[in-house]
C-alpha cells in the first residue's frame, strides 16, 4: 500500500509542476502581459513603462523559476487590480467556495446515489426510465440556464429564496442545486451500472440463498463493492466543483474563488489569474490522487500494477 501511494504521490507532483510551467506560459506567451496590464487605450510608452515596472522584460525562465519559487516559500505575489498579496485574497474568498462544492457534492450524493440504487432494483421498470430519464434532462440542461430559470422562479415570481449574495446559508440552496445537478447523471449511472452487475454475481445468490434479508444483501455486501467506481467520480467532481465555479458564483453574485477568477481575467490582474489556475489545478490533482488512494483502500486488487 505504501508502494502505491508513493507512485500515486509522485505522478501527482510531476502533474503538479507541468501544470504550473503551462499555466505560467500560457499567460505569458498568448499575450504581451504588459499590454494587458496597460490596457487597450494605453500608448506605448505606457506599455514599456509598465514593462520595466512588474518586470515583463527579463528573460520569461527566471520570470517562471522566481514564480515558483516564490510559491515553495508561500509567498503568491500581489495583485495588480486588487493591490493586496494575493494569499490574503484566496483566504478571503476560499470559504465561499468550500461551502458551495460541498454543498453541491451533497446534491450529487443525495439524489444521484438513491436514484441509481433504486433504477438498479428493477432494471427497464419505470422508476429506471424515469431515473434515466431525469439523468439525461440534467445533463442536457446547462448550468447557467437553469440558474437563470431558478432566479426566475424561486427569486422573482415566487420570492422564496435569496438569489444574490452568501451572507446567510439560504443564498447557498439554489447555487448548490444548480452546481450539484450537473454530476448527478454520472454518479446515477455509474451505481446503477455497478449494482445491476454486482446483484447479479455469485456471492449475492449464495446469500439470498443463505436467507439473508433483501437490506443486509443491498446495504452490506453489495452497495460497498458497487460504490468502488463512484469514490474517484465524486472525488474528481469535488475537484471541479472547486474549480469550476465560476459561472454559478457569477450568476449568482456569490464572492468565492470563481467569481475572483472571472474579475481578475476582466482586470487583466495577471498574478492572481495565474495563481488561481494554478490552485485550481493543485486541488484537483490532490483529490484525483486521495481518490486513488481510498480505491485501493477499499478494493486490494487496484494495489497491483
Amino acid at each position: 500500500m505504501l508502494r502505491f501511494i508513493l507512485k500515486r504521490l509522485a505522478l501527482g507532483l510531476s502533474v503538479a509542476l507541468t501544470v504550473s510551467l503551462a499555466t505560467f506560459l500560457m499567460l505569458n506567451l498568448a499575450a504581451d502581459p504588459a499590454a494587458m496590464v496597460a490596457g487597450e487605450d494605453a500608448t506605448q510608452e505606457a506599455i514599456e513603462q509598465i514593462r520595466v515596472q512588474y518586470g515583463f522584460d527579463r528573460p520569461l525562465y527566471v520570470r517562471f523559476f522566481e514564480w515558483f519559487g516564490s510559491i515553495l516559500v508561500g509567498d503568491f505575489g500581489d495583485s495588480y487590480y486588487w493591490k493586496k498579496p494575493v494569499f490574503d485574497l484566496l483566504i478571503e474568498r476560499a470559504p465561499v467556495t468550500i461551502t458551495l462544492a460541498l454543498g453541491a457534492l451533497s446534491v450529487t450524493v443525495l439524489v444521484g446515489l438513491p436514484l441509481g440504487v433504486l433504477a438498479a432494483l428493477k432494471p427497464n421498470g419505470w422508476l429506471d426510465r424515469f431515473a434515466l430519464s431525469f439523468g439525461t434532462a440534467a445533463q442536457a440542461v446547462p448550468n447557467f440556464w437553469l440558474g437563470l430559470i431558478l432566479i426566475i422562479l424561486l427569486g422573482v415570481m415566487f420570492p422564496i429564496f435569496p438569489v444574490s449574495g452568501d451572507s446567510t446559508w439560504k443564498h447557498f440552496i439554489l447555487p448548490c442545486f444548480v452546481l450539484g445537478t450537473s454530476a448527478v447523471p454520472q454518479v446515477l449511472r455509474l451505481t446503477r451500472t455497478g449494482m445491476i452487475e454486482v446483484l447479479g454475481s455469485d456471492y449475492i445468490r449464495t446469500a439470498r440463498a443463505k436467507g439473508f434479508r433483501s437490506s443486509q444483501i443491498l446495504f452490506r455486501h453489495a452497495l460497498r463493492n458497487a460504490l468502488l467506481p463512484v469514490v474517484s467520480v465524486l472525488a474528481i467532481q469535488l475537484g471541479y466543483k472547486l474549480g469550476g465555479s465560476v459561472i454559478t458564483e457569477t450568476i449568482f453574485a456569490l464572492n468565492g474563488l470563481g467569481r475572483l477568477a472571472y474579475e481578475s481575467i476582466l482586470g487583466a490582474d495577471i498574478p492572481t489569474v495565474q495563481m488561481l489556475v494554478f490552485f485550481f489545478a493543485l486541488v484537483f490533482i490532490v483529490l484525483t490522487v486521495l481518490g486513488d488512494i481510498l480505491n485501493a483502500w477499499l478494493d486490494p486488487r487496484m494495489r497491483v500494477e
